[in-house]
């Protein structure tokens, strides 16, 4: 094949290598508009992994890439003036012009011809089209080959919302990768610095775009602005200076980063590649692995495939997947920091682990792997800091205090909709299903959505509090909970307003029953779907009656001994149909601004606030998302809600998302709904609870343990296993927790099995 590949960055020299390797006939030429030593970075970032992948493609290269590389352990934060090193992360980087020289000289030695100092024109991308057999798009973040054939690609950029500055110093910072965070006079500014040679770090400053403003950056010469980011950095560059090597840009070479995603990665004979497929955000420092792997798949898929297509066809496929994954981890991780005076006020143990764990590669059992001694420490503060002084246990088993309310641990069973009542009464399948979760370890026990009236009801096998049947019913269940468990119990009451009178949930899911329905109400006449009934709009009479019921059904858990209330205001239910604007088209004092659309849900909380005993919390649940953009609830406004429960009194926010509109389009993954439980803890203040798609003891560690929720709900893993938290104690080897005394034969079995790795869970 005659093979051009415009770019002599990583990605296109080191594919013209690859390609080399596996057919010396093949004729290549690297197309380059710089000279053969220009670069416009300094260190790149790789992985032992990808170094590894390196050496099986090409053990040449790889071998004089290794030689020259500088090898760090420590990550180390600096904030608050205190300084925090964790270890054990393995990182290695080599200045980008140093790899640049290295895989140029491989790719002379192969036979590989490297034009430097040649333009690439939007026209000439064509004429190399036409005259080469493959043209490998490898020019660039700003790729004109992308640009020349976008119907085709269908890039889709987002331009992030934090400045940043590429800089370098002789400052070396001891071999760790270092986060620096310095408060200034006009806001945050903060830098990424890692060592790439014997003498030489990378330095990147970042702050967000309103501080970038104040300071303004953007008016200033590049020395101008490097002396701005001394004087910031002075004591940590112990008097060496900064550097630019972008004197080619005009002004002060701050930028945004551009996330890139094409649609299609190959037009033609023309295949994207590097930076100009797709970006990952150096916060991560994944661009150049990305760059160097994706070459190595196109070579092999060239000639592994019947046809140039079928290859283009399979490394779409298969790199497309590694690069989604690591642009979601980037993503994670370029939000935290656009986001990062959310969490500057965390003590700086808490702030360290929120870093850390911020892509969400990395999760707390990876780093007690990493550094248990450091990942002990922050555990024992956790615990310290929920007046456990003395533990180290995991933060899933530190206490927790709410009113009068004392949790043992942090795990909490989701209120989860059973379907098995008969006329609203809760019968032996809730007392087994809610005793059994009670025996299991959990902290907290939620019951399920338990409707006002009967015709609050979702389903005709949703339980109730609205009859003295259901109270004793209840009152058996919380008898038998206190009297034969540690875990508390939490009574959620709801109204189901436009969801109701729909079938069970193994049948048809909020589809309206086939007959027998009972009328809806909501705030304004919004049916759930077309196949619904439209809701009567609920007028004063309305409002006062059902407020009441709400009260009756507080006083009726409080008899019946529950230990917390929630009052559900989320998933489209009668209170959420007054919180969202999707629902809410009243034009009265209850509907437009947020403020009017909060004004019912609290009134029904102070209602029943008056009504339930002072020395017990309460929650609300919300939906913190609707999914549909601007048109309904974000996540920003969702913070102005909680502010507004805060204020009202509300202990702690259970914080869901979605299941407001049939037209949401919600973007699912594990621990999807936990950013937008920190963001509201972190940003008002207020207890949080997480839910959504928690499943896994490191979940629930990572998200207590950086300051995302205060409690942690999981709903499915405890339908699969009551006893959970049990069996979770011990997968961490924890035996401080609370079996049933009859069970104690199995409990230490259990635990013999587990110190042999035979363990039955």
């Amino acid at each position: 094949m005659r093979i051009a590949c415009l770019g002599g960055g990583p990605a296109g020299l080191y594919f013209a290598i690859s390609m080399k390797r596996r057919d010396p006939s093949h004729e290549i030429v690297v197309v380059e508009r710089n000279r053969p030593d220009d670069t416009f970075g300094w260190g790149v970032v790789l992985s032992d992994e990808t170094l590894d992948n390196l050496a099986r493609n090409d053990a040449a290269s790889a071998e004089r890439i290794r030689e020259h590389f500088a090898y760090w352990d420590d990550i180390v934060v600096i904030h608050q003036g205190v300084k925090t090193v964790s270890t054990g992360h393995g990182f290695c980087g080599i200045g980008r012009r140093r790899l640049l020289i290295l895989l140029q000289q491989r790719a002379r030695e192969l036979g590989v011809e490297l034009r430097f100092e040649t333009p690439i024109e939007s026209d000439d991308i064509e004429t190399y089209r036409r005259e080469f057999d493959l043209v490998i798009a490898a020019d660039g973040i700003n790729s004109k080959t992308r640009e020349r054939y976008r119907e085709h690609f269908k890039p889709d950029i987002d331009t992030r919302a934090c400045k940043f500055v590429w800089l370098g110093t002789h400052q070396t910072f001891n071999d760790a990768f270092t986060f620096i965070f310095e408060r200034t006079e006009h806001g945050w500014v903060w830098a990424h610095a890692y060592q790439f040679d014997a003498d030489t770090a990378t330095f990147i400053v970042e702050c967000s775009e309103a501080t970038w403003c104040k300071f303004g950056f953007g008016e200033m010469t590049q020395q101008e602005s490097i002396a701005v980011c001394e004087r910031i950095f002075a004591r940590h560059l112990d008097g060496h200076s900064l550097m630019s090597n972008a004197r080619h840009i005009r002004g002060s070479a701050w930028i945004n980063f551009p996330r890139v995603l094409c649609e299609r990665w190959s037009y033609k004979n023309v295949v994207l590649m590097g930076d100009a497929a797709a970006t990952a955000h150096f916060s991560i420092g994944s661009g150049t692995k990305l760059a160097l792997e994706s070459a190595i798949a196109l070579a092999d898929y060239l000639h592994s495939e019947p046809s140039m297509e079928d290859a283009f066809a399979r490394y779409e496929e298969e790199r497309r997947l590694e690069v989604l994954r690591l642009q979601s981890a980037a993503r994670n991780s370029t939000e935290w920091f656009e986001q990062v005076e959310r969490y500057l006020h965390l003590d700086p143990v808490q702030f360290n682990y929120s870093l850390l764990t911020r892509s969400q590669r990395i999760s707390h059992e990876n780093l007690r792997l990493r550094d248990p001694e450091w990942l002990a420490s922050a555990e024992c503060w956790f615990q310290e800091q929920a007046g456990n002084p003395g533990s180290n246990r995991a933060p899933m088993f530190a206490p927790f205090e709410l009113r009068g309310l004392k949790l043992l641990n942090r795990v909490v069973v989701s209120p989860m909709a059973q379907y098995k009542a008969v006329d609203g009464c809760p019968t032996d399948w809730h007392f087994v299903h809610y005793a059994e979760r009670a025996k299991g370890g959990a902290g907290l026990v939620y019951i399920e959505m338990t409707c006002v009236s009967p015709e609050g009801r979702i389903t005709p096998g949703c339980t109730g509090f609205y009859a003295p049947e259901h109270e004793a019913a209840w009152k058996r269940l919380c008898d038998f909970v206190h009297a034969e468990t540690p875990a508390k119990l939490c009574a959620q009451i709801g109204h189901s307003g436009p969801k109701g009178s729909t079938q069970l949930g193994w049948e048809e899911m909020d589809a309206p029953l086939p007959d027998g329905n009972w009328p809806v109400m909501a705030a304004s006449e919004v049916p759930w779907s077309l196949r619904n009934q439209v809701p009567k709009a609920m007028d004063r009479d309305d409002m006062d009656r059902v407020r009441e019921q709400f009260v009756a059904a507080a006083r009726m858990a409080d008899r019946a001994d529950f230990d917390m209330l929630e009052i559900h205001a989320a998933h489209g239910y009668l209170l959420s149909s007054f919180i969202s604007p999707l629902t809410n088209r009243r034009d009265d004092e209850y509907g437009g601004s947020l403020d009017n659309r909060m004004r019912y849900p609290l009134e029904v909380f102070h209602a029943v606030r008056e009504a339930w005993p002072d020395d017990k919390p309460i929650s609300m649940r919300i939906s913190a998302n609707d999914w549909v953009g601007e048109e309904g609830v974000t996540p920003a406004e969702a913070v102005e809600i909680a502010r507004r429960l805060k204020a009202a009194g509300v202990d702690i926010c259970d914080v869901s998302a979605g299941q407001t509109s049939t037209r949401a389009q919600p973007v699912y993954g594990r621990m999807f709904q936990t950013p937008f439980s920190d963001r509201i803890r972190n940003e008002t203040g207020m207890a949080t609870i997480a839910v959504g798609n928690i499943y896994d003891v490191d979940h629930v560690n990572s998200i207590l343990m950086a300051g995302r929720a205060d409690l942690v709900c999981l709903a499915r893993p405890h339908l699969a296993d009551p006893y959970w938290t049990l069996h979770a104690a011990v997968r961490l080897g924890d035996r401080e927790v609370t079996w049933p005394k009859p069970y104690l034969a199995g409990r230490d079995q259990l635990y013999r099995l587990a110190e042999r790795n035979e363990g039955l869970i």
